[in-house]
This record gives C-alpha cells, structure tokens and sequence, in this order.
C-alpha cells in the first residue's frame, strides 16, 4: 500500500492545497478506503495537518475511513424504500453485524453503507450486497440473508 500512496503522490508533486480533493479522490479509488496512515502522508505532503484533511474528508459522504468488507452491504434509503421499511431494515442489520453504516465488522467479512437509491422501487425495500440486489425484503428474509452470507467461506 505505501508504495502505490507514493505513486500516486508523486502525481501531484507541484500542487498545492487546492488540490486536496483530488488527491484524496485518487488515493480513496486506489485504496477503496482512506487509512490513517494515507491522510498522514498526505498531510506531509502538502504542508497540511492531518486533523484539517481528516476534517475535511469526512465532510463528503463519498470517503470511506476503513476498507470493505467481504460482502459489501447497501441499504437503499430512497423515498419509497423509506417508506416500505428500510428504517427497520438497517437497524436489524447493525444489531446483528454490531456495525454501523461507514464501518466494517472485526471479522472483515461485512461492511456497510447507506446509499440515496439503488433505481429498484418497485423493489423496495432493497438492499444490495457486493452489488446484487434483493428487494422486497423483510425482516426475516434478511436476517436469512445475513446468515447465509455468514456461512460463506472465502476461495
């Protein structure tokens, strides 16, 4: 990881501070995530305190802090998922993850994140995990979900 971070610093050797968003754009799509150690760097980088970069990161909804998990969970929580339960949904799925949205469990094998629509509602409510939808979910049905996803041994 540290020696794609230089690279992808080396990019922007003659920038300054105006292109700190950029940079951590660049460094969040390599990565997938934004670890403590690449703020830091980035930080040395421009002259820039990590606290002001971390600030600032995490103003945008777009920056994740910690990597994916294996199964990447989406909770849709559009207007008529909202409506049809999400709300529930997602309370369910931190209980028995014990994460919350932007946060990957200790084991790696669950991360996730609430997103404004997934485009599937007449599906709703919908989640998503590592890109297939399932609509229509309850809570049962979820937590069968979860539970099947659990039992899945990595390759």
């Amino acid at each position: 990881m540290e020696k794609k971070l230089k690279e992808l610093l080396e990019k922007y050797s003659h920038t300054s501070r105006d292109s700190l968003i950029p940079i951590l754009q660049d460094v969040h799509d390599e990565l997938g995530y934004l670890s403590e150690e690449s703020l830091s760097a980035i930080g040395k980088h421009l002259n820039v305190p990590t606290s002001k970069i971390y600030g600032l990161a995490t103003f945008y909804n777009q920056f994740r802090f910690q990597p994916k998990g294996k199964n990447h969970i989406r909770v849709c929580h559009g207007s008529s998922c909202h409506l049809m339960g999400t709300v529930t949904l997602l309370e369910v799925i931190e209980k028995i993850l014990k994460i919350k949205p932007g946060q990957t469990s200790r084991d790696g094998k669950f991360s996730l994140e609430v997103v404004s629509c997934v485009g599937a509602c007449a599906q709703s409510p919908v989640i998503s995990i590592n890109g297939k939808p399932y609509g229509k979910l309850t809570t049962e049905r979820l937590e069968q979900i979860i539970e099947e996803q659990s039992s899945i041994e990595p390759a």
